[in-house]
């Protein structure tokens, strides 16, 4: 897909490994359960979509946006993300385990149960948003809070 603007596509479960999404403009869209493992996205951004339980493995990401979209347990295990920024996304319980990640900001998401927390080293977040994530980032430490 390069060049488009979709709204409301449904993509859920569907297989597209290695799939290439260049200069696309996402609104509304359905990708639940896809498998976008080793995907090249760069110069996208993704408004207000489902991407829960999607598969971004091996990705490479360069210049996307998700805003306001669901990602709980998504999953970019080992993937590649410059210039990338989460805005109100759910993230909860998604992987970020082995994610090379340069300049990647997180505004008001919800990381709740993230996986490979100490992978997002680098990355740019609202003292707010660090304040509310810090029981997450202290489990990633192994500090125990105590009263």
């Amino acid at each position: 897909m390069v060049d488009a603007v979709a709204d409301s596509l449904d993509w859920a479960n569907r297989q597209a490994r290695g799939v290439v999404l260049r200069r696309a403009e996402l609104r509304g869209c359905r990708f639940t359960g896809a498998e976008l493992a080793e995907a090249t996205l760069s110069d996208v951004t993704f408004t207000d979509c489902r991407l829960d339980l999607v598969g971004l493995r091996i990705a490479k990401l360069e210049r996307v946006v998700f805003r306001d979209c669901r990602m709980t347990e998504c999953d970019f295990y080992e993937a590649s993300l410059t210039d990338v920024l989460f805005e109100q996304c759910e993230l909860r319980e998604a992987t970020f385990s082995g994610v090379k990640l340069k300049r990647i900001e997180l505004r008001g998401c919800d990381l709740a149960g993230l996986r490979g927390v100490e992978a997002l080293r680098g990355a740019r977040m609202p003292w707010n948003d660090v304040l509310e994530n810090g029981p997450l980032f202290a489990a990633a430490l192994g500090l125990e809070i105590i009263d």
